[in-house]
């Protein structure tokens, strides 16, 4: 997907990842020749990118699609790339390069993980254009196993630090982008708080659960389902499945149990280590528990290794986490309660919750891997937002071999005259 990119000869950049991610990704695009240009939306966006090809939009949502027009038209610009496609922008964004026959890529959390992102031009998740004819590409993919993703040190610590940074830069500069929306709450002190308290939660649920998952491995070995949970303010809750909030997920997901699952059988609920600074179900779970009937059926974990609890696990539900990959490499059931790129025949429970929790569909093997190798070759790259990136200086190694050939060939003909580079205009005014 990185290739397709390389194609375009002038790329905007939209809001990325919180931290330099977006600014490491400009330097690499631009090593390959490409222009690069980027809006910024707040003060936290200019912390990470202070490129003096960086245009400030102050004005107002509603305006936002005419102004990115007017830039895109007066820049020559090819092609956008964004982090997350949900954000209101970044939808405004997507019509705009449509209509304007404009390339749109958008960066995502690997859907493979760990050591993977994702890229995808046009969409990702429920919006990925591969969700579209996937079943067709499947019947001719090959099944091999692709080579094994480097390790990236993805950092819990520097995405936190990146966070609280961000998030105090935009509130200073409040003021010169008073306009600005932001997708999730935007208090520096309270996003703060909550990345103090996220951390400290961290260390006293991983000491607390240790029993209870050896418990849960050893007692109840292939008679539990595994239900996650997502973070409270994740898009794909919102706009990618029919559930009001992640309560309604809890609630849906518990009563069902409670009428259709059989009685010597468990539920595990797995709690999002992103909102584990923000939110505890565990009052509202246990509510629920004790009304229909199986509190001592019920457990709540926070900081476990999710391996090991999908390898003894019967099944896994989810309204459209990545979790639901993990679980098909495991050839664990699993049922997508929302829209996901992987909720296909043979891969997921197709017939229903009720009918799941007694006759759960198996995992087609053949077919996951074959989708999984498809998904490696068209989405994902072999890095991290708060770690290494190797699949940009594996690109950049390639890149040196290929000048390195082309200007040996150059010597051994007659010497060629290079044009000056043309610079562009002056920027677009900002409102």
């Amino acid at each position: 997907m990185a290739t397709l990119l390389q194609h375009h000869q002038t790329v905007l950049l939209l809001q990325g990842p919180m931290g330099f991610f977006f600014y490491r990704f400009a330097c690499w695009l631009r090593a390959q020749g490409m222009r690069v240009l980027k809006v910024n939306f707040n003060g936290g966006d200019s912390l990470f990118y202070r490129d003096r090809d960086a245009f400030n939009y102050r004005g107002r949502m509603e305006d936002f699609p005419q102004w990115l027009g007017q830039l895109l038209h007066e820049q020559q610009v090819d092609a956008m790339v964004c982090f997350g496609d949900c954000r209101a922008y970044h939808r405004h964004a997507a019509a705009v390069a449509k209509k304007k026959g404009k390339g749109f890529f958008a960066f995502e959390e690997g859907y493979l993980r760990p050591d993977y992102i994702t890229l995808e031009e046009g969409g990702v998740n429920a919006h990925s254009p591969l969700r579209q004819d996937t079943l067709a590409q499947l019947a001719v993919q090959s099944a091999s196993e692709p080579d094994k993703p480097r390790s990236t040190g993805n950092s819990f610590w520097k995405m936190a630090l990146s966070a609280m940074a961000y998030y105090a830069a935009a509130s200073l500069a409040r003021p010169w982008f008073p306009h600005y929306r932001h997708h999730r709450d935007f208090s520096v002190l309270r996003e703060g708080l909550v990345w103090i308290r996220s951390g400290y939660r961290k260390r006293l649920y991983r000491w607390h659960d240790r029993h209870q998952q050896a418990f849960i491995v050893e007692k109840l070995d292939q008679r539990y389902f595994l239900q996650v949970l997502q973070v409270h303010n994740d898009s794909q809750v919102h706009h990618h499945s029919d559930f009001e909030d992640v309560t309604h997920f809890i609630r849906h997901v518990m009563d069902s149990f409670a009428r259709h699952a059989a009685s010597d059988i468990h539920l595990v609920i797995k709690h999002h280590p992103l909102d584990r600074g923000y939110h505890h179900y565990g009052k509202l779970i246990r509510s629920i528990a004790a009304s229909k009937g199986i509190s001592g059926r019920v457990h709540y974990l926070h900081d476990v290794h999710l391996p090991t609890l999908l390898k003894h696990a019967c099944g896994l539900v989810t309204i459209n986490s990545t979790v639901g990959m993990q679980a098909l490499y495991h050839g664990k059931p699993c049922i997508v309660l929302g829209r996901a790129l992987y909720d296909l025949p043979g891969l997921t429970h197709q017939n229903g919750l009720q009918h799941f929790w007694r006759n759960p569909e198996s995992v087609n093997r053949e077919l996951y891997l074959r989708f999984r190798a498809s998904l490696i070759e068209n989405t994902q790259l072999n890095g991290a937002f708060y770690g290494k990136s190797h699949w940009m200086a594996t690109s950049m190694s390639q890149l040196r071999r290929l000048k390195a050939g082309i200007t040996l060939q150059v010597r051994e003909r007659e010497p060629l005259s290079v044009p000056a580079v043309k610079r562009h205009g002056e920027k677009a005014s900002t409102y």
